[in-house]
């Protein structure tokens, strides 16, 4: 029987980092476990053990509300869900096996930061390539129609993408977002922004639902962190998603990246300095270009409606 959680265990602080988490999944399709397993472990002081199964949890609660606004904006690719699926829910459930495995070893705490600072590694990398990829076209004057959710699907790549991604969200929690979506439009560049992200909310909940079944059985949960995560996620993804249908979340992706590039190099080892001084140059450099795409855009606007200004 779980504890029961009272008003007192809520962590106010934890939920507002869950809201800020909820905004980046329902905008992006990225950043869910990305930004709340480090958040918990090095802002917060929770065992990484404890922070990548609470996390399952909370997010196998947070998605399907992310996952039904894109629903009911017909924003879904079901033939990528299903496809994604077949790999994703047997790719979690051994990955929650090794995961389990390492519990029971000697320094199973390091082991596990370790494991996640190199799957944001690994994912700060694939975002690059991919804004790398998408610049690259664009220079090229490349211009094609993009594609919805009549997108033809590639069964094999999105079958052992599924498989790959799920291990990884089993052992770490990290990836059902940021390398999902990123290695998803790597496969599907054509694939509309909104689409993409529907898609990847919607392939993540039966994957999510197995993992959070699978290491609700060892025992690392912390419901006061779920139910705190819960509080701020729940009204976060609702707004991103609502978003997204008009923002593509562009320089909010710029974001994530520096985020995953501190928080990576702080869970390996390095000096918080540094990490600090990569968050704030970062976060103060994409806050500029945000401000200046917003006066652009009322620039603009004022350009072909000169009453609205």
């Amino acid at each position: 029987m779980l504890p029961r959680v009272s008003i007192t265990d809520i962590d106010l602080a934890l939920a507002l980092g869950g809201l800020f988490a909820g905004i980046m999944v329902g905008l992006t399709g990225m950043g869910g476990a990305a930004l709340v397993t480090p958040m918990l472990v090095l802002l917060f002081g929770v065992s990484p053990a404890a922070a990548v199964s609470s996390d399952v949890v909370a997010a196998a609660f947070m998605k399907p509300v992310g996952a039904w606004v894109h629903i009911r904006n017909h924003t879904v690719h079901w033939g990528l869900v299903t496809w994604l699926s077949a790999g994703s829910i047997p790719g979690v459930l051994v990955g929650s096996w090794i995961f389990s495995s390492v519990l029971a070893t000697s320094g199973a705490d390091e082991t596990i930061r370790a494991w996640i600072g190199g799957v944001l590694v690994v994912a700060l990398i694939a975002m690059l390539a991919k804004a790398y990829l998408t610049r690259r076209a664009r220079l090229r004057g490349i211009t094609q129609q993009m594609t919805g959710v009549d997108t033809p699907v590639k069964i094999v790549p999105t079958i052992v993408l599924g498989l790959v991604v799920g291990l990884v969200v089993g052992m770490t929690s990290v990836g059902s977002g940021s390398l999902m979506v990123t290695i998803l439009l790597l496969i599907y560049p054509l694939l509309r922004p909104s689409v993409l992200v529907g898609t990847d909310l919607t392939q993540a909940v039966p994957m999510l639902i197995a993992g959070a079944i699978a290491h609700a059985g060892l025992g690392e949960i912390s419901i006061a962190v779920v139910v705190s995560l819960l509080i701020g996620q729940i009204p976060g993804v609702i707004i991103g998603s609502r978003l997204s249908t008009r923002y593509d979340g562009h320089l909010l992706r710029w974001l994530l990246m520096v985020i995953l590039a501190a928080t990576a190099l702080k869970l390996l080892g390095a000096p918080s300095l540094l990490s600090g001084v990569i968050a704030i140059v970062g976060v103060i450099t994409v806050g500029g270009l945000m401000i200046r795409d917003g006066r652009r855009s009322r620039a603009a606007a004022a350009q072909k409606d000169p009453s609205a200004v």
